[in-house]
């Protein structure tokens, strides 16, 4: 009970609580259940991303394309949607899937097999997946008059009073807890992140491990892609640009270690729903989004340096714990 009280993700729980208690207090609505669900559904796109961000840091790796990813493959389901409008939803979401994921092993194989540091990688398709927009759009934006309804009208469908898009979340956070937690795979990212040359003795394939980290992420990417065109019906070059910040913040702030190998999903969710708060906030309590850049950033500084301080203070204990043994 005391180590689970001490955990990251109890203290976010906690600040989440005691931040829409305080915004509740002078703006009662903000807590209606109806603007709960609201803000569910505008922080879900991040909570998915977030989840798949969390799969790269885990290897020791870090994804800068996954706000590029999402606008390269919402644009081409948005341009597939204008060509062949009739085409069923389902089959739109494979493809967000199939082509998010394919720009992942993109990232994925020159890590892996051209061993490129990550870093360098995702800064490149970034910029590249970017340049694939405007050349296949000719810089032209699909507009909501060229989409169909049930293309853009998918996501903002209510199940039980609430939109799919935040049951896609939900379920995408129910699969990867499973994932992270119960297969092989799961644990072979936490392998990989804790200790790689461990892991290349436990017979673990660090590259293809990696590999299969950017290829989940640009999977939850493409399917983000998907849903983001839709839910607001357009799709151009700049969607969800610089939107990478708010990414990693999530992490960082939910207790991925950027060093990898330490952090749970779980975490991940709760620092994008952290970061969905304030998003929703900010215009409630007078304050202009546009700060809203500054404060993720803020907030990552502040979380790296809690998380090496807490790194540092584990590393004593394991320390002292040595010494005590060499003496006893």
């Amino acid at each position: 009970m005391i180590r689970i009280l001490k955990s990251r993700e109890a203290l976010l729980v906690g600040v989440i609580l005691v931040l829409v208690a305080l915004i509740a207090s002078r703006f009662p609505a903000f807590v209606a259940p109806a603007n709960l669900v609201n803000v569910l559904t505008d922080t879900s796109p991040l909570i998915i991303l977030a989840i798949g961000q969390a799969m790269v840091i885990l290897t020791r790796c870090i994804d800068l394309s996954m706000a590029s990813n999402l606008a390269l493959t919402g644009m081409v389901c948005a341009m597939i949607n204008v060509a062949y409008p009739g085409l069923p939803i389902p089959v739109i979401i494979v493809v967000a899937l199939a082509f998010g994921a394919a720009l992942g092993a993109v990232n994925g194989i020159l890590v892996w097999k051209l061993t490129i540091p990550p870093i360098v990688v995702t800064l490149g398709t970034l910029t590249i997946f970017r340049g694939i927009i405007f050349v296949i759009s000719d810089g032209a934006w699909v507009n909501a008059h060229e989409m169909s309804p049930a293309f853009t009208g998918f996501p903002r469908a209510d199940i039980l009073g609430v939109p799919v898009l935040a049951w896609l979340a939900i379920i995408t956070a129910a699969i990867f807890f499973v994932v992270i937690a119960r297969t092989p795979l799961g644990r072979a990212f936490y392998a990989v992140g804790g200790n790689p040359d461990a892991a290349v003795y436990a017979g673990i394939n660090v590259g293809k491990t990696q590999f299969w980290a950017f290829v989940l992420s640009g999977m939850l990417a493409g399917l983000t892609g998907y849903l983001w065109v839709a839910r607001y019906s357009v799709a151009y070059v700049d969607i969800a640009k610089g939107f990478e910040l708010e990414i990693i913040a999530a992490c960082v702030i939910g207790g991925i270690a950027i060093a990898g190998g330490s952090g749970t999903v779980m975490g991940a969710i709760l620092g994008a729903l952290f970061l969905g708060i304030i998003k929703n906030a900010l215009p409630v309590v007078g304050i202009s989004p546009f700060w809203q850049l500054a404060i993720s950033g803020a907030a990552i500084v502040i979380a790296v340096a809690f998380n090496a301080r807490a790194g540092r203070r584990k590393g004593r204990i394991i320390l002292k714990r040595a010494e005590a043994g060499t003496n006893g």
